[in-house]
């Protein structure tokens, strides 16, 4: 019997399955994002109705992010062992609950903080899709193709440009029920359609054996902090983003939350530049520009000027620099970690990630409580992302040239 072609064994079949497999992850991570951001763009509705304080409002959008940061490291752990034929289309159907409860039963902050709980589920997929595209693609073309599957990412913007604009034409309830039906579909053709790679690594021993393993790599710690900076303050202005526009510069809900899609529409369209980038120069280069950016625009966004246009150039700028640095960490991941324990790094990566973008929020949340002004929120960023761009000019570049001169 001939064995099915894989990229280790090439020839063009090869790469439509790669293909194929990489638009199948790439739309599940999009609609599993999709459903973990459909409260952020709610926040000023929920604390209208709710009469929330800034904070409370701030925690109902973050706890998503949080639990579903802390489930990638076991799900990453489960997806090196049984793959993502199994894991995807599970977890897109588990988290069909959670949209149902928070779109028709969840009408108090208790009530919403444990449906928010549960959804964090939809955040853990980006475990199981980055060891599986790992697997079906060749080192040297790894960077590309993990940027093009961080652009399911953009299902913040999806969520950002629909979710407030449905509920009002329709009304609460419709958009969770579409992302519902749709997570539905989606867990169906997984099941079908989903296939691992036949020659991907699968690690021996237990899952806490493994993560204690990945745990004592200094890689993880290393791509954990820069994750944690570019993708958490990704995932920080995609949740928090809608609430500081309508606080700071007085937008309507549904303007603030148009603007909020556009950042997010530039930040994952640059997630696969910075992988493609990475491929021909090297991510740690990449990481360093993009560090500086992102440095160099928040300072300007602390000065609060006018949003059009100096306000608005700042937040894009940011976006460019965190979107690009998101798709050059990944693509370090490939370089530095043994294949067979990619899924177990990335779950603890995309954990620090997504911790990053979780505490944010509620700084700002708090800062401006006390404050009455953000100026602080946005230089503390600055600060982080000069500390980034310094260590890994530093210890990660040491880290790379080690990893590259290891047979």
């Amino acid at each position: 019997m001939s064995r099915a072609p894989t990229p280790q064994t090439g020839g063009r079949a090869a790469t439509a399955q790669s293909r194929r497999m990489l638009a199948l992850a790439t739309a599940g991570f999009m609609l599993c994002f999709w459903a973990w951001a459909l409260l952020a763009p709610l926040g000023p509705t929920l604390r209208e109705d709710m009469d929330l304080t800034s904070f409370q409002q701030s925690l109902a959008v973050a706890v998503p992010v949080i639990v579903g940061s802390l489930g990638r490291i076991p799900v990453g752990a489960l997806t090196d062992r049984f793959g993502a034929r199994r894991m995807f289309p599970l977890v897109a159907a588990l988290t069909i609950l959670p949209v149902l409860y928070l779109g028709h039963l969840a009408d108090s902050l208790p009530e919403v903080l444990a449906g928010g709980f549960f959804l964090g589920l939809g955040g853990t997929t980006f475990a199981i899709g980055v060891p599986f595209v790992n697997a079906w693609y060749p080192p040297e073309r790894r960077g590309l193709a993990l940027g093009i599957f961080g652009i399911g990412t953009g299902g913040t913007a999806l969520s950002s440009f629909t979710t407030v604009q449905l509920a009002d034409a329709v009304r609460y309830a419709f958009p969770f029920e579409l992302v519902a039906a749709l997570l539905f579909g989606y867990a169906v053709v997984a099941h079908l359609l989903l296939r691992d790679n036949p020659d991907r690594a699968v690690p021996p021993g237990s899952l806490l054996a493994r993560t204690r393993a990945t745990l004592r790599m200094p890689a993880t710690a290393q791509l954990a902090f820069l994750y944690a900076v570019a993708f958490g303050g990704f995932v920080a202005f995609s949740v928090y983003l809608p609430a500081y526009l309508t606080t700071a510069h007085d937008l309507g809900r549904s303007d603030a939350a148009l603007r909020t899609a556009g950042f997010v529409v530039l930040a994952v369209a640059m997630r696969p530049v910075g992988g493609w980038l990475s491929d021909r120069l090297h991510p740690v280069s990449v990481l360093v520009v993009a560090y500086t950016t992102v440095a160099a625009f928040a300072l300007l966004a602390a000065f609060e000027l006018s949003l059009i246009p100096i306000g608005t150039l700042a937040f894009l700028g940011m976006a460019a620099g965190l979107g690009a640095g998101s798709g050059a960490v990944f693509a370090l991941v490939a370089r530095l970690v043994p294949p067979d324990r990619v899924g177990s790094v990335t779950g603890v990566v995309g954990a620090a990630g997504g911790l990053g973008g979780f505490f944010p929020p509620l700084v700002m949340g708090a800062v401006y409580g006390a404050t009455d002004d953000y100026t602080w929120g946005y230089v503390l960023l600055a600060v982080t992302a000069g500390a980034a761009a310094t260590f890994t000019t530093t210890a990660v570049r040491r880290e790379a040239g080690r990893a590259s001169s290891t047979p």
